[in-house]
């Protein structure tokens, strides 16, 4: 029940103890704690408090000027309810019971029909999200002229915002001839509740202009309103407000305080107000502040608080550990991840749904899929948010055959799959390259009526293309009837993984001119499609945008200009940019590297990696096969073979086959064949293809026939149709003038 739905219930719960006190059990006497109600409904159970916190302002007083005798008897008030309707009590028993029609059909034929019970078949229509009927007792309440009832306007507002009919709410508050903080409280958590924050804070400062003074809950609706936006400097205006109201030492609204920094990026003062919260912490201040540790990326900072909120003997909620095994997640902190299993288990947690799915999914992220299983295989209930971490997992792990095995098992048990199960799996199509598994998921998918869901029709094209369908991607693109900056950007990346530079700046032309405003990654992608076709005046023109927006100060875009400008031959130009860059990382420094090296500018190259060194970035495989390429180029062996025997001594970096064709290709060049040979006959791994067709080409390039025939033969035991093979050999042959072999070739 939310703030509204209380201060909207508590007003109900005082007229129906007015109408008739004598269902109410007086408790004053045998009070034992401050905790137990004032008054009590002896059928319903539930409870007043004549100093609550969502009581109306009236309350207070209206029950200090009754005698007690008044209050257990009812003298003096039932005499103004008619007793045709039981004082509501038979509407109300009827809401109960789930008779909602004929509570309303009662009311109907009685004209004289008591406040509360329209209050009370509003309120049953709210739970029941029955708007048809809300809409009939509001016309009952205009047709009796009871519209003025300032009780009967708040309780119509909050039927219609939560049946999710915004506009006819904000219509009844304005048609209101007054309204008191509950009204205005009501509205705007109505839309703040539907995600309209900014509409929720204007309102408020309008009720802050016509003099009525927010209480708690209003501070409270308002700070949610600016987490969710989020509005910094509104939520800190509030702040100031909520010291000046004397609110500030209300837990509630210290809880919500730090939830609004937290969720607005401002960790310190957040931390701050926690800090100041000293013994009145509950369990939720320390989730709001874990929530805004892990929400920010900080781990590690989330689980040392959680440890300190052990230490403090406050234990943890369901939400609680949900939040800390997303922040387990976030950090790949497995050790961390399994010593909460344990805490949770302990704690009697394991059974909630959604702290198993999280559990499946903290271990899916930290790559321990057996675990992930285990636990998804015990659990009790399973919903298809358990069945999409588990798919997920699979598919982040690129294990799609797994994926889809799973969605076939979920078939059987007959979950029926969302929008997020269709996406995880059409992942784990294109991870794996499974486009006639693709393929049945796109029918599924159009069977089950997700084809028009952006997001589904977006991964539709990325799996098509990463299938090698970009005939099919282009199909889906061109049918989706709501396209976003995703879809294009899909679509074009499809277009650049294929080679096909040219169609990719085109579709850029076209999203520009349908008004869609590209992202980082688009033109990430652009910048990658002009570098392929050496586009270079489109990728210059694109520099002069990315400038205008912004973007230029992102490491990526910086290192993909790098790029750029290298493979289109504008060395001086690449290293210009890569100059002005404000932050350089290893990405960086490897692209303006391999540009060197591209262009044979290997004793530039080198100079950079020691430059690289120097400032303390550390190289990672790519920059190695950047540098050993430029050794190659520059036919520096001693230089190059240095690098090699240094790189996993002093950086830590495991030699791949990439490494292995670079010192092939170092040797080769050089004139060293037999050297060459050598090293590939002593490498601890089984070369592939790519390293014996290195060796070939430089056969082929010094006419070594002896080498390029033991090449060849291993080039064709690996790859059979390997036609590049064929054309060396023969060229070799050719070369060396033996015509016959050349024909046999």
């Amino acid at each position: 029940m939310t703030h509204a739905d209380k201060v909207i219930r508590m007003e109900q719960l005082w007229q129906e103890f007015l109408s008739d006190p004598s269902q109410w059990s007086d408790n004053r006497f045998i009070k034992r704690s401050p905790k137990y109600p004032d008054f009590k409904h002896k059928s319903t159970h539930e409870g007043l408090w004549i100093e609550g916190w969502f009581n109306p302002p009236w309350v207070k007083a209206k029950v200090a000027t009754m005698a007690l005798g008044q209050m257990q008897s009812g003298s003096g008030l039932r005499s103004r309810v008619p007793d045709s309707l039981g004082n509501g009590r038979n509407v109300s028993k009827l809401c109960q019971e789930g008779r909602l029609k004929e509570a309303l059909h009662m009311v109907e034929q009685n004209i004289q029909a008591p406040i509360n019970s329209y209050a009370c078949l509003l309120q049953w229509c709210t739970k029941r999200k029955a708007l048809a009927e809300g809409k009939r007792v509001h016309a009952l309440i205009i047709q009796r002229r009871l519209d003025s009832k300032i009780l009967l306007g708040n309780t119509l507002v909050n039927m219609y915002a939560k049946c999710g009919s915004v506009l006819d709410a904000r219509k009844v508050f304005d048609s209101m001839p007054e309204h008191n903080v509950f009204s205005w409280t009501i509205i705007i958590s109505t839309y703040a509740n539907h995600g309209q924050g900014e509409e929720a804070i204007n309102l408020f400062q309008q009720m802050r202009q016509t003099g009525i003074l927010p209480n708690v809950v209003t501070f409270v609706v308002v700070l949610k309103a600016c987490a969710r936006i989020p509005a910094l400097e509104q939520g800190k205006q509030l702040h100031v407000d909520i010291i000046k109201s004397g609110f500030e030492s209300d837990t509630t609204v210290r809880n919500t305080l730090v939830d609004m920094y937290a969720k607005c990026g401002c960790m310190e003062d957040a931390l701050q107000v926690f800090n100041n919260m000293h013994d009145e912490r509950d369990v939720v201040s320390w989730t709001a502040m874990i929530a805004g540790y892990a929400q920010h990326g900080l781990g590690k900072e989330a689980l040392d608080l959680y440890e300190q909120m052990k230490q403090e003997g406050v234990q943890p909620n369901n939400f609680t550990y949900v939040v800390l095994l997303k922040a387990c997640a976030s950090i790949a902190a497995l050790e961390q991840g399994k010593q909460l299993h344990l805490d949770i288990i302990e704690s009697g947690f394991e059974s909630d749904v959604i702290v198993g799915n999280t559990l499946v999914d903290m271990y899916a992220k930290c790559d321990h899929m057996e675990d992930a299983q285990q636990v998804f295989n015990n659990m009790h209930e399973r919903t298809v948010v358990s069945w999409n971490a588990m798919i997920a997992g699979y598919a982040q792990q690129g294990l799609g055959k797994e994926a889809l095995a799973l969605y076939e098992q979920m078939k059987q048990e007959d979950v029926q799959p969302n929008d997020v199960t269709y996406v995880c799996l059409l992942k784990a199509c294109a991870s794996i390259a499974a486009l006639k598994e693709g393929k049945q998921l796109h029918l599924d998918i159009i069977k089950s009526g997700f084809e028009p869901d952006v997001t589904v029709g977006n991964t539709l094209v990325d799996m098509y293309a990463k299938c090698g369908c970009i005939e099919h991607a282009c199909q889906v693109f061109n049918n989706m009837h709501e396209r976003n900056m995703v879809s294009w950007t899909a679509m074009i990346t499809g277009y650049e993984l294929h080679g096909l530079g040219r169609e990719a700046l085109d579709l850029y032309e076209q999203m520009k001119q349908e008004g869609m405003q590209p992202g980082i990654v688009t033109y990430i992608v652009l910048l990658k499609a002009c570098a392929s076709i050496a586009a270079l005046e489109k990728g210059k023109q694109l520099h002069s945008v990315i400038i205008k927006t912004g973007f230029e100060l992102d490491a990526i875009v910086g290192s993909t200009l790098v790029d750029m400008y290298a493979k289109c031959g504008r060395i001086e130009d690449a290293r210009q940019v890569f100059n002005s860059m404000h932050e350089r990382d290893v990405v960086s420094w490897t692209a303006m590297i391999a540009g060197y090296a591209q262009q044979g500018f290997g004793k530039e190259a080198l100079t950079l990696f020691d430059q690289m060194q120097r400032e303390g970035i550390q190289p990672n495989e790519v920059t190695y096969v950047s540098v050993l390429s430029a050794c190659s180029h520059s036919g520096l062996v001693d230089k190059g073979h240095h690098l090699f025997d240094t790189m996993c001594k002093d950086h830590g970096v495991t030699p791949t086959m990439d490494h292995y064709a670079c010192m092939v290709d170092l040797l080769g060049r050089a004139g060293c064949l037999a050297d060459a040979e050598d090293f590939i006959n002593n490498m601890p791994i089984q070369p592939d293809a790519v390293v014996w067709m290195t060796l070939l080409g430089a056969a082929r390039n010094s006419g070594h026939m002896e080498i390029g025939r033991r090449a060849f033969d291993c080039v064709v035991n690996l790859e059979p149709d390997n036609a590049s093979a064929y054309v060396l050999l023969s060229n070799i042959y050719a070369a060396a003038g033996q015509r016959d072999e050349v024909a046999k070739i």
